[in-house]
């Protein structure tokens, strides 16, 4: 019998490509997501690529009883924990509404872990818990620095929340996947990501720019102490990171791991400039850019990326797609989005 996942934010940019992933691994998955920042026709996109029906249910994480009833009613093998605010902007000027959302959303998955004898959760951490490390790469023995946005305080205090936790119910054990910068769309442009109003991430303010939706891009500071002067981060493609839950999942279901909780870096291991990003789009998509340096942004931290040597290794993961090939898919789930609403 299929196992069975529940994968919460799962109409989300990482969720919904996780549980394509997911189904395709063989596993079985019910979706809960409050819609805040996502959309409902992400099920189609899901639907068509891999021909299943997900169950579906707008729950907000942060309803304890809500979210009771469907660990009640389906049972499920492991939870992938996606359900978070995320714009590291948007902690800044709202942290309260980051502190709810992600802390109370988490204690009340592990609440129904314990309840409903769900051993097994793969929680959607962040490279952000490091700060702005001294010495890069950053590998899962650096240590972890104080956060420089209220979103990324979050990570940190999460997995806290998991350690302790795991450490006294002994039934229930964890992973937590740092990940870096996902980027890029699923390579049939039917899923990609799908931020609502204007973006906080580089790629879908890129996109977007470049079909005309935006009349300008804004490059966040280019006073910086690297190579262009322009922030420097780790972009994976989000395929290859929906893979690595796949393999997460595997590891726990599969009694494979060697400690009760369990961290790694996923990521590609090389840093690339924002400048970089805005170059090599240019090139892999023969398009011009409107794009202009302002000043930093708060919370942005000057550089970081992944050492992903104990994930390859441990994990057997490794990210496999290129950045221009990652580029590519995000411009073309653009343009299929531009199709769709021009139809």
């Amino acid at each position: 019998m299929a196992k069975r996942v529940l994968v919460t934010g799962g109409t989300g940019y990482i969720g919904s490509h996780t549980t394509v992933e997911l189904l395709e691994a063989g596993y079985e998955v019910v979706i809960v997501d409050n819609l805040s920042n996502s959309e409902r026709t992400v099920l189609n996109g899901i639907r068509k690529i891999t021909g299943r029906k997900v169950p579906f249910h707008k729950v907000d994480c942060r309803s304890l009883a809500s979210l009771r009833r469907i660990f009640v009613r389906y049972g499920f093998d492991a939870v992938i924990h996606f359900a978070a605010s995320k714009a590291v902007g948007e902690s800044v000027e709202q942290p309260l509404m980051y502190y709810q959302n992600n802390l109370v959303s988490l204690m009340n998955i592990l609440q129904l872990m314990r309840e409903n004898g769900v051993r097994n959760l793969v929680f959607s951490s962040s490279c952000t818990v490091y700060g702005q490390a001294e010495k890069l790469p950053v590998s899962e023995q650096t240590p972890r620095r104080e956060a420089t946005s209220p979103y990324g305080n979050t990570k940190h205090m999460c997995e806290d929340i998991i350690r302790d936790s795991v450490a006294a119910y002994p039934e229930i054990h964890a992973i937590a996947l740092r990940y870096f910068n996902p980027i890029g769309a699923h390579p049939s442009a039917e899923i990609g990501e799908l931020p609502r109003g204007v973006p906080n991430n580089l790629i879908p303010f890129v996109t977007q720019t470049a079909a005309g939706i935006r009349p300008m891009l804004s490059v966040f500071g280019d006073d910086y102490n690297t190579p262009d002067g322009s922030c420097i981060r780790d972009y994976i493609n989000v395929t290859d990171l929906a893979k690595a839950h796949v393999v997460a999942v595997g590891r726990m279901t599969g009694d494979k791991m060697k400690q009760p909780f369990e961290v790694f870096n996923i990521g590609t291991g090389r840093g690339v400039s924002t400048l970089e990003v805005v170059r090599t789009f240019e090139k892999v998509n023969n398009l011009k850019l409107n794009y202009k340096i302002v000043g930093r942004r708060a919370g942005d931290i000057e550089a970081v990326w992944a050492d992903p040597t104990y994930a390859n290794e441990e994990l057997g993961w490794k990210a496999e797609k290129s950045l221009d090939e990652t580029l590519q898919s995000a411009w073309n789930w653009q343009k299929h989005l531009g199709e769709k609403k021009s139809k």
